[in-house]
This record gives structure tokens, C-alpha cells and sequence, in this order.
């Protein structure tokens, strides 16, 4: 956690809010890799993209 309060100090210091949006679609699709690798959910998601 002290890394994301860390970051969040950063971005709001230095008035990089345009990061925001990037970090959470990085956190999105390494959720979609996560779940994809060898779970049911799979082929749910593969039918998406």
C-alpha cells in the first residue's frame, strides 16, 4: 500500500493525472491475462476481443 500512496503523492505533486488512466488499463489487462490462463471464464473473454 505504501506504494500506492506513494504514486498518488506523485501524481499529485507533480500534476500527473494523465498516468491515472494508463495505470488502470494496465491493471484491467493483467487482470484479463490472470483470469484467461487456464479458467472457465476463458472463452468468455476470448469471444470480447
Amino acid at each position: 500500500m505504501d506504494f500506492l500512496k506513494e504514486l498518488w503523492r506523485f501524481m499529485r505533486v507533480r500534476k500527473k493525472f494523465w498516468l491515472l488512466p494508463i495505470l488502470i488499463m494496465m491493471v484491467v489487462f493483467g487482470g484479463l491475462v490472470v483470469l484467461t490462463k487456464g479458467s472457465a471464464i476463458a472463452p468468455f473473454i476470448y469471444t470480447l476481443f
